[in-house]
């Protein structure tokens, strides 16, 4: 395949990846929606829908090896098919975690939230800007700005302590509690193990940009 035609495979599949990034957010923002406006049948078309998001990591991974097989790449080039491969498999896990608060919800019933949802929208919301954020600089190399991603996850994991010491104290006081707090807790959980993922793809950006791989939370950028 001439090297034009091999871009042009390339790029398609970065869209075909920003594809998934993109059905992965909404399906955040709509089961946090969901969640808040105890919109069950909602929160159900949103587990249904999980399967969509599966089909499409399924049809971003195919591209990628058929490309690592026919095109054998060195370098720079295997690197990004293997972040690829990788940032797929992160992107499906994220869309895993919308589904996994779309149940609670639909656990929860007709139970309204133990509490006004305020921190845990709060967290959606960083968690999605983190997941854009990662996406953006994939798309542009850009390594201080994954960085800054990487960063920003300290601010979702304080969000969470916020929230876990607030249900703990919750259910302290009151014991017929436990079950409706311990719901919030499963959501915030799902949320904070996206920013994590998130931080995964950062990191991923870093190592296809300078070839080194690891956990740059203990990095002396920090």
């Amino acid at each position: 395949m001439p090297r034009a035609d091999f871009e042009r495979q390339l790029q398609a599949l970065q869209d075909d990846l920003l594809t998934l990034g993109s059905m992965v957010e909404k399906a955040i923002a709509k089961s946090i929606n969901a969640l808040k406006h105890r919109d069950l049948e909602e929160s159900r078309r949103i587990i249904v829908e999980d399967t969509v998001i599966d089909q499409k990591r399924y049809e971003v991974e195919e591209r990628c090896v058929d490309l690592i097989a026919m095109q054998q790449p060195m370098a720079r080039d295997l690197r990004y098919l293997v972040s690829v491969l990788f940032i797929a498999n992160e992107l499906e896990r994220m869309g895993d975690h919308a589904e996994g608060i779309a149940k609670i919800s639909v656990m929860m019933g007709d139970q309204p939230p133990l509490k006004p949802l305020i921190d845990v929208p709060r967290m959606a919301d960083k968690s999605v800007q983190m997941l854009q954020g990662s996406l953006d600089a994939l798309v542009k190399r850009d390594v201080e700005a994954a960085y800054a991603i990487c960063k920003a996850d300290d601010e979702v994991d304080a969000l969470y302590d916020q929230v876990y010491h607030e249900l703990l104290f919750f259910m302290m006081q009151d014991p017929r509690t436990i079950e409706r707090a311990t719901f919030l807790l499963w959501v915030a959980h799902n949320l904070e193990r996206v920013s994590d993922r998130a931080t995964n793809i950062a990191e991923r950006v870093i190592f296809l940009v300078t070839g080194k791989l690891g956990d740059v939370a203990a990095s002396s950028k920090y």
